[in-house]
């Protein structure tokens, strides 16, 4: 009867430490993992040129409610005011001074009240490329609405994410804030790496270490979460451009910066109305796939294409953020 008993602890001491090694050697490979930056990625990078910046409004910042400090622009409405609001946010890697400014400035100019925020780990919003927690993002955005309500009260709000942005605009549109928002805008939203919309590597735009993502998530399901600051993802952005862009995300920025899994669960969730405008030449994504893609959700969702506009200028080109403009201020909170 000893004996056995003996036997079985000694067992169970050896598959534990068994355990122990095979963690031990799980972080390591974590830690070695190389990620590579893709070379820099022309049709992003060049349109920052094509956008007047001389009207750029200052930083403003709020206190979001761990205490840190987080940045946006404001854009007061020009011209006759619709009465509404929009919150605008930029892509993957971007921040509320880059070349989504061009569209901000538009929606103020044909009468909404806009406010283009530095998403948490971009522009002047905490740790360039890492947030704390995931699900931060959510917290932070509704924190940012209390404060929009201060000034604006009544105003209905569009929510409006370009690329990653946009993915996130939809996480937010299925999420239990949902109804902070009258509808959400989505411009070429970046809706999952397995989505049929999304090209292989973004298009050459994003350089993720599937080997490090794979292990965090086995090491998720064990309920260890010690090294979710570890850099995942990588941009095609130009060299010595950390000023204005971010490099890399974390795996927790990653994941929270995106629709929530598999969009089609965030669509399913949503009861709000959602539009996606993308231009038809997009070379990040296979826009021809969004109709298809959002077909079955619950709520229909619109879809228009403008032909001849890449990735980037669906916020950029004058043509197209007109587009954009006209819907956001026009365009009923049912979505008619």
């Amino acid at each position: 009867m000893l004996k056995s008993l003996l036997r079985g602890i000694v067992s169970s001491l050896k598959w534990g430490l068994c355990a122990l090694g095979m963690l031990a050697l799980l972080l390591t490979a974590l830690v070695a993992t190389p990620l590579t930056r893709p070379a820099e990625l022309q049709s992003i990078s060049a349109v920052r040129g094509t956008v007047d910046f001389s009207a750029l409004p200052a930083v403003e910042r709020f206190q979001a409610r761990d205490g840190t400090t987080l940045g946006f622009r404001h854009y007061p409405a020009g011209g006759p005011a619709t009465g509404r609001g929009a919150i605008v946010v930029h892509g993957s890697s971007g921040s509320s001074g880059g070349t989504i400014h061009a569209l901000s400035a538009a929606l103020a100019a044909r009468g909404v009240e806009t406010w283009a925020v530095d998403i948490r780990g971009h522009g002047t919003s905490g740790t360039r490329g890492d947030i704390g927690y995931v699900g931060q993002l959510e917290d932070d955005l509704a924190d940012f609405v209390a404060i929009v309500r201060k000034t604006a009260p009544d105003a209905p709000l569009t929510l409006a994410g370009h690329s990653s942005g946009g993915g996130f605009a939809l996480r937010i549109a299925g999420s239990p804030i949902q109804k902070l928002f009258a509808r959400a805008v989505l411009l070429a939203p970046y809706l999952g790496h397995d989505a049929p919309t999304s090209r292989p590597a973004s298009g050459g735009w994003a350089n993720a270490d599937v080997p490090r993502i794979i292990g965090l998530m086995a090491l998720r399901s064990i309920g260890v979460t010690c090294c979710e600051a570890l850099p995942v993802l990588a941009f095609a952005v130009p060299p010595n451009s950390e000023k204005n862009l971010v490099g890399t995300y974390t795996d927790r920025l990653m994941r929270n910066f995106a629709v929530n899994g598999d969009f089609r669960r965030d669509l399913a969730r949503a009861s709000g109305p959602i539009t996606i405008i993308s231009g038809a030449d997009d070379e990040l994504m296979f826009a021809d796939k969004y109709a298809e893609a959002v077909r079955d959700a619950k709520t229909p969702v619109a879809v228009k294409l403008i032909e001849g506009i890449n990735h980037m200028g669906i916020v950029s080109v004058p043509r197209a953020i007109s587009v954009i403009a006209d819907d956001v201020a026009t365009r009923g909170a049912a979505g008619t």
